[in-house]
């Protein structure tokens, strides 16, 4: 899925850090506008926290993916944000394959397994959170249905109208769950839309967060709730002791939430200070005080007991560049075959 950098790629990608599009690092205000794709109190701890360690003054405003690179998109000749920080990476590819986003290889960037970067550095890796299902036990022993741990218990009759999910289109979760099926019915996309046809008769309705799932298991709308791991367990521990969470026995996909700098932001020399702070283990180590349990992607950070075990799970090869590639053809044709498909 990586490939190593090589000198050559270094000093392209540290040659397009430099140059700023329209000389806007030039009028750097000493500020950063972060679209941020975490949750919101990830977002303010992050930004909070950047701005004790450094004085810069960071701002941000809390969007999914689909969301970002649509206002990147339509903001691209006057950018109202400087940073993209979280989300599923997949999101960032799409982006830089629009080239909404400039390519800046850190000095920290070093320390982050090339699993977790873009070789040219348009994204760096700064967590990885891994796809299950987040179970309502108290509406399946009603429903007299057991927790899912396979794809294929999803499909199960008894869940009919029960299962949460968001719309790949908005949602960089439910992108991370289509894409995991392709890469389960080996590359083949017309499969993984056929089993979300067949999915589709016990999805309650297509949320546009991915969040959302976790919190409709937790009210008990709907039986089971296909989410990162780590937002089920974030909703636990609010009072939610329902809540279990299982992973697919055939292989689940993962994210790599990444970061990275806004072509032609107005803000680009703090930007990167961002950026290299980001990678930072005492960035990473940020999360878990707000509930957030993502695994650091800095080896250097320590990684918290509520954490997912990555060697614990089975995982897909997820091929991040290739999910960004097929994301907007994709999602297209889900929103086509599936979503608007009546249900029986």
């Amino acid at each position: 899925m990586s490939i190593l950098l090589t000198v050559a790629a270094l000093a392209a990608a540290a040659g397009c850090a430099r140059s700023d599009a329209g000389g806007r690092g030039a009028k750097d205000a000493g500020k950063v506008v972060v679209a941020c794709g975490a949750t919101e109190e990830w977002c303010a701890a992050m930004t909070d926290r950047f701005t004790e360690a450094t004085g810069v003054e960071a701002e941000f405003v809390r969007l999914s993916s689909g969301e970002t690179v649509a206002r990147l998109q339509a903001g691209k000749a006057n950018p109202e944000f400087d940073v993209w920080h979280g989300g599923p990476a997949d999101g960032f590819v799409a982006a830089g394959e629009q080239g909404l986003l400039d390519p800046y290889v850190s000095a920290n960037a070093a320390a982050i397994s090339d699993r977790y970067k873009d070789p040219s550095g348009t994204w760096t890796g700064v967590y990885v959170g891994v796809l299950g299902f987040c179970n309502n036990s108290r509406i399946l022993a009603e429903k007299k249905v057991s927790a899912p741990r396979s794809w294929q218990d999803l499909l199960s009759p008894g869940l009919g109208k029960n299962v949460g999910l968001a719309h790949p289109s908005t949602s960089g979760t439910a992108y991370t769950m289509l894409w995991s099926q392709v890469a389960l019915h080996g590359g083949d996309a017309g499969a993984a839309l056929e089993y979300m046809r067949r999915l589709h008769p016990n999805v309650l309705q297509y949320s546009k967060s991915g969040i959302a799932p976790a919190q409709q298991a937790a009210r008990g709308e709907v039986g089971v709730g296909v989410i990162f791991s780590h937002d089920c367990v974030a909703t636990q521990e609010q009072g939610f002791k329902d809540l279990t969470v299982t992973f697919p026995a055939e292989g689940t996909g993962y994210e790599v939430g990444g970061v990275a700098l806004v072509r032609g932001a107005h803000n680009s020399t703090s930007a990167r200070r961002y950026v290299d702070w980001a990678l930072t283990p005492a960035a990473q180590e940020i999360g878990p005080s707000v509930k957030s349990y993502q695994v650091p992607t800095n080896p250097r950070a320590k990684v918290s007991e509520k954490s997912v075990d990555l060697r614990t799970v089975k995982l897909v090869d997820y091929d991040v560049a290739a999910a960004g590639r097929a994301k907007k053809d994709l999602t297209k044709r889900f929103d086509a075959e599936v979503a608007q498909a009546p249900k029986s």
